[in-house]
């Protein structure tokens, strides 16, 4: 391929991400409450999917004394390529259920993410999560794959007597009365129906539990595909980037994002945008997969291609996140385009608040009124803070009109370069100030 045309950074070469998450684990270790894992049954929940918001959703009320069923379609937890990006917020919430340390060292801290113009391949702006310092005992991003956090937590799950996790098991129909919550499943055992005080809905996009509730799914599916590429190749052997980077191209944009990997080796993401009326074969065939990766980033040898994924995105929140005994949660109830990584986030934040609004109600602290507020406070949150970003986001990238997209770059070199602006941007991205907004809904 000849000589690589060189990446051009804002300042001179560094370690690109670095934190002292080690000193943060010990302070907070020495600090951290212990779950009690005797589990009294005062009121059962079922959990419909095995993913890591419905994993968390259980572990939640398992730790706040519920018995809980969890019901997976699937064998085992799906591992496929899917999200990686964890915000500060949400691991505020990932120690609270005391999976902390594991999280981070199953992972990779990504304390920066570069914005970058891929026509004159010059990096625009930079962000540093230690700017949020005093914000957070968290102030940067952890990498680690959704798949390892429901491992965890499942692990953790099933230190509980009262917890009981069921694989290969499909819900195919609910009802509920004023008094409980009836799934019937079918499984390894044939046909069976669990009765829970509560059912949560967190079995993806395609949700049964949505569908079997009539809600509408509002919003729309964009025209294009998604592509991703994983590769073994170390992309900051290539150009000075960190382990997050958007690189806007009104021809192609792309995100490239590093993770951890089983392994813990490493490997790297490449996301694009298929062509509209592109054939799947066409866009997954190993002569066009190459040919995108070394347009992008060329290099003299073949790139080590281990996956491959062409899928549909959506932008579409469910019309409600409660009908009576029933809650949606996670991609259940939302979902969005994965640019910026903030949809797996907003499911766990789901998960969190609908666990301790549970919590209130069940143990007398508050009247079943109260449920009502799950939905106040989840979908306005992710509205204006998931949906609106990640479509802003795309466009950002996408922008193909040179005065507009001049203007886009020069607001983001601007933002980074103000402190004040460049916090307040993190504050809304890392998810701190949808929590705290949150809060504030009665």
């Amino acid at each position: 391929m000849g000589t690589s045309p060189q990446w051009l950074p804002l300042s001179p070469t560094r370690c690109p991400d670095s934190w002292d998450a080690a000193g943060t684990l010990r302070r907070r270790s020495r600090r951290s409450v212990f779950w009690r894992i005797e589990c009294f049954t005062i009121s059962v929940k079922s959990v419909v999917g095995a993913g890591p918001v419905g994993v968390v959703a259980a572990l939640a009320c398992a730790q706040n004394n519920f018995a809980v069923t969890v019901l997976e379609a699937e064998s085992k937890v799906d591992d496929s390529p899917r999200a990686a990006t964890t915000h500060p917020a949400t691991l505020e919430m990932i120690d609270r259920l005391g999976l902390i340390q594991s999280f981070i060292e199953q992972g990779l801290v990504a304390r920066y993410f570069h914005f970058w113009d891929r026509p004159t391949r010059t990096r625009v702006a930079e962000f540093d999560h230690d700017l949020l310092r005093e914000q957070t005992e968290f102030p940067f991003v952890v990498q680690t794959e959704q798949h390892k956090l429901a491992n965890m937590g499942l692990a953790r799950l099933r230190e509980y007597a009262e917890a009981d996790i069921r694989f290969e098991t499909r819900v195919t129909s609910v009802r509920q009365d004023a008094t409980a919550v009836l799934a019937t499943t079918e499984g390894p055992n044939g046909i069976e129906e669990f009765r829970a005080d509560y059912l949560i809905g967190a079995d993806g996009g395609r949700s049964t539990i949505r569908k079997a509730l009539d809600i509408d799914f509002e919003g729309y599916t964009w025209p294009e595909r998604f592509l991703i590429f994983t590769v073994m190749d170390d992309f900051q052997q290539l150009l000075p980037c960190c382990y997050r980077n958007y690189f806007a191209d009104p021809q192609e944009w792309v995100n490239l994002f590093k993770i951890a990997g089983d392994d813990g080796k490493g490997r790297w993401r490449a996301c694009f945008p298929a062509q509209i009326d592109e054939p799947e074969d066409h866009a997954l065939s190993d002569e066009v997969v190459h040919s995108r990766l070394q347009s992008a980033f060329p290099k003299t040898a073949p790139y080590n291609l281990v996956h491959r994924n062409l899928y549909k995105t959506h932008q579409r929140v469910a019309a409600k996140f409660r009908v009576g005994r029933v809650f949606l949660a996670g991609d259940a109830a939302h979902v969005n385009n994965p640019i910026g990584g903030l949809g797996l986030n907003c499911g766990i934040h789901d998960a969190m608040e609908l666990a301790g609004t549970l919590d209130q109600v069940v143990h007398g602290l508050a009247d079943e009124l109260l449920l009502d507020r799950y939905e106040r406070r989840r979908r306005p949150m992710n509205i204006q803070f998931v949906q609106e970003a990640t479509i802003a986001n795309k466009r950002r990238l996408e922008e193909n009109d040179p005065k507009v997209r001049r203007a886009n770059l020069d607001e983001l070199r601007a933002r980074a370069e103000d402190p004040v602006r460049h916090k307040e941007f993190l504050m809304r991205s890392s998810l701190i100030e949808s929590v705290r907004k949150a809060a504030l809904i009665a």
